[in-house]
C-alpha cells in the first residue's frame, strides 16, 4: 500500500499520530543502533587479547582499531543520500545483514588483515544503520510532539552506547574471549531482519534524480583526511603531516560544496539549508559533539592514569554521567512541548554544559567525584542540546530528505568530535609539557602515560616525585582545556539564543516523499 502526500494540503491537516505499531519498531531500531555506537569502543579492552592471539604489527594494530570510525565517517553522507533514492528500509535491511556477516567473520578471524577487512565492513554496515534508523524515525513520527520523544530516545541510545560499549568488552573478554564482543551483535542484526520488513515502512524521495557517483569519492576525500589529521594531531602534536592532511581534506571539501552547488542532481542538495533552522541545527549540533568529546578525552585518562584505576574499574565509574544523559532528553522534551521556545531550552542546554566543564576546571588531582559530577552535568547538558537539534533538523525537511539531513547531521558529529579532542586536547598538552619538570626525561614531556610508564623504572623516590608531578600537570592540562571549553559552549549558548529566537517546525513535513508499509 502507498500513500503519496499532498503537498499543498500537509501544512493544513493534522499530522498522524503514531500507535503502538511504531513504537514497537522504533525498539527495533533502537537494538542495532546501540551495537553501531558500541562498536566505537567496543575494543577498548579487547584489543590485548587480539594482539596476543593474532600477533598483528602495529601499524595493523591501529588499523584494527580505526578503521571502523574512519569508513563509518567517510560513508555516512553517501549512505544517506543512498537511502533517501532507494529506500531507507531497504538500506538499513542490507546495512544489518553486511553488519551480521561482519560480525561473524570479525569473532572467528585467524588473521589481523581478516578482522581488519570485516572491521572497515562493519564500518559500511554502520553507515547505512546510523541515517536510516533516524530517517525511519522521521518517516514513522510526523506528530511532532512524538517526533521528538523518539529523537530524544534516539540520542540517549546513541551516547550511552559509546560508553556502554568499553565496559562490555571487558566484562566479555573477562570471561569468554575476545571473539565473544563481536557475536553479541548477531541476534540484534537477526531479529532486524525479521521484525523490520513487518514493522517498518518504507521511506524514499520519489523524485531522487540520478546518483552523483563523483561526488562520493569526493565526500570521502573530504572527510577521512581531516578526521585523521585531527586524530593523530591529539595524539601526536602536531607534525607537518596531520596538518597537511587536514588541509588536503579542506580542499576536498571545498571541491564537494562546489560540485553540491553545480551538480544536477546533487548527492547533498543545497536545498536543505533553505530549511528554515537548519544550517544552525548542524552547527550547533558539531559544537556539541566539540563538547562531549573534549572532555571524555580528559576524564577517561583522568579516572585510570591519575586516580590510579584499572581499565574496567574506569570504565565503569564512567558509566556513572550517563545517568544524567537518560534523564536530560526526556525533561527537554516535555519542556519544549509545554510551550519552552527551544531557543531558550538549548540555550540553557549549552549553559549547564559549561558549567560542567567549570566543575572540571575545579578538580585536583584526587576529586574522582568532581569529575564524574563535572562530566555528568556536562553529558547532560550537551545531550539536551543534540537532541532538540536533531528534531529541529529533521523537522525542517521534507520525509523524503530525511536520509541525507539525518546523515549531514552524523558527519557534522564525527568533525566536532575529531576536532573537540584535536583542540582541547592540544590546549592540555601544552599546559601539561609547561607544567611537567623541565629536568624530567624526555619520554614523561609527551604525555601522562609516558611519564608514569618512566616513573616505574626509577628509584625510590624519584619515581614517586615523577609520578606525582605528572598527575598534577595532567590535572592543570585538564583544567586549562576546561575553561577553554566552558568559554566555547558560552559562545554557542549566545549563538544558539540569536539563531533560534524566531525558529517554528512545522507540526509535520510530507511534501515531497512517499512512504509505503511494504
Amino acid at each position: 500500500m502507498t500513500n503519496q502526500q499532498n503537498p499543498t494540503s500537509s501544512t493544513n491537516t493534522p499530522a498522524a499520530r503514531a500507535g503502538r505499531r511504531e513504537w514497537t519498531a522504533l525498539g527495533v531500531l533502537m537494538l542495532p543502533l546501540l551495537l553501531v555506537s558500541m562498536d566505537v569502543s567496543v575494543l577498548y579492552f579487547a584489543i590485548p587479547s587480539i594482539s596476543a592471539d593474532l600477533e598483528p604489527s602495529g601499524t595493523q594494530q591501529l588499523w584494527i582499531f580505526d578503521i571502523y570510525a574512519f569508513v563509518l565517517a567517510g560513508l555516512l553522507m553517501t549512505m544517506g543520500s543512498l537511502g533517501d533514492r532507494i529506500g531507507s528500509r531497504k538500506l538499513l535491511l542490507f546495512g544489518a545483514a553486511a553488519f551480521g556477516t561482519a560480525s561473524l567473520v570479525a569473532a572467528y578471524a585467524n588473521s589481523a588483515e581478516t578482522l581488519i577487512a570485516a572491521r572497515a565492513v562493519l564500518g559500511i554496515g554502520g553507515a547505512t544503520l546510523m541515517p536510516s534508523t533516524m530517517a525511519l524515525v522521521r518517516t514513522m513520527f510526523t506528530d511532532a510532539g512524538q517526533r521528538a520523544k523518539a529523537v530524544g530516545l534516539w540520542s540517549g541510545v546513541m551516547t550511552g552506547g559509546v560508553a556502554l560499549g568499553s565496559v562490555m568488552s571487558g566484562v566479555l573478554v573477562e570471561y569468554f574471549w575476545w571473539g565473544s564482543v563481536f557475536l553479541v551483535n548477531l541476534p540484534a542484526m537477526a531479529l532486524l531482519l525479521v521484525l523490520g520488513p513487518i514493522l517498518l515502512p518504507e521511506s524514499r524521495n520519489p523524485e531522487p534524480g540520478r546518483f552523483d557517483l563523483l561526488s562520493v569519492p569526493l565526500s570521502m576525500a573530504a572527510v577521512l583526511p581531516v578526521i585523521f589529521g585531527l586524530k593523530e594531531l591529539t595524539a601526536e602534536g602536531w607534525h607537518p603531516e596531520y596538518v597537511l592532511s587536514v588541509t588536503v581534506g579542506l580542499f576536498f571539501a571545498y571541491l564537494f560544496v562546489q560540485r553540491q552547488r553545480t551538480a544536477k542532481s546533487p548527492l547533498i542538495s543545497p536545498a536543505l539549508f533553505r530549511g528554515h533552522g537548519f544550517t544552525p541545527a548542524v552547527v550547533l549540533n558539531l559544537i556539541s559533539a566539540f563538547g562531549m568529546m573534549g572532555s571524555a578525552y580528559f576524564t577517561t585518562q583522568y579516572i585510570q592514569s591519575v586516580l590510579g584505576k584499572s581499565a574496567l574499574e574506569a570504565a565503569l565509574w564512567a558509566l556513572l554521567p550517563s545517568v544524567l544523559i537518560g534523564v536530560a532528553a526526556p525533561v527537554t522534551t516535555q519542556l519544549v512541548q509545554k510551550g519552552v521556545n527551544r531557543a531558550y531550552v538549548v540555550t540553557a542546554g549549552f549553559v549547564v554544559a559549561a558549567c560542567g566543564y567549570g566543575l572540571l576546571a575545579l578538580a585536583g588531582t584526587d576529586s574522582m567525584w568532581l569529575v564524574l559530577a563535572g562530566a555528568g552535568v556536562l553529558a547532560s547538558g550537551i545531550v539536551t542540546v543534540m537532541s532538540q537539534m536533531m528534531d529541529l533538523a529533521l523537522g525542517t525537511v521534507p520525509v523524503g530528505n530525511a536520509g541525507s539531513a539525518s546523515s549531514l547531521l552524523e558527519t557534522g558529529t564525527e568533525f566536532g568530535g575529531a576536532l573537540g579532542m584535536a583542540v582541547l586536547g592540544s590546549i592540555g598538552t601544552a599546559v601539561y609539557r609547561n607544567e611537567i619538570p623541565s629536568d624530567a626525561p624526555a619520554a614523561a614531556h609527551e604525555t601522562l602515560g609516558g611519564a608514569l610508564a618512566v616513573a616505574q623504572q626509577l628509584p625510590g623516590d624519584a619515581g614517586q616525585a615523577l609520578t606525582v608531578a605528572a598527575r598534577e600537570a595532567f590535572t592543570s592540562g585538564m583544567q586549562g582545556a576546561a575553561i577553554a571549553g566552558a568559554v566555547l559552549l558560552l559562545g554557542a549558548a549566545a549563538l544558539a539564543a540569536a539563531t533560534l529566537r524566531k525558529v517554528r517546525v512545522r507540526e509535520a513535513e510530507t511534501a515531497g516523499c512517499e512512504t509505503s508499509l511494504v
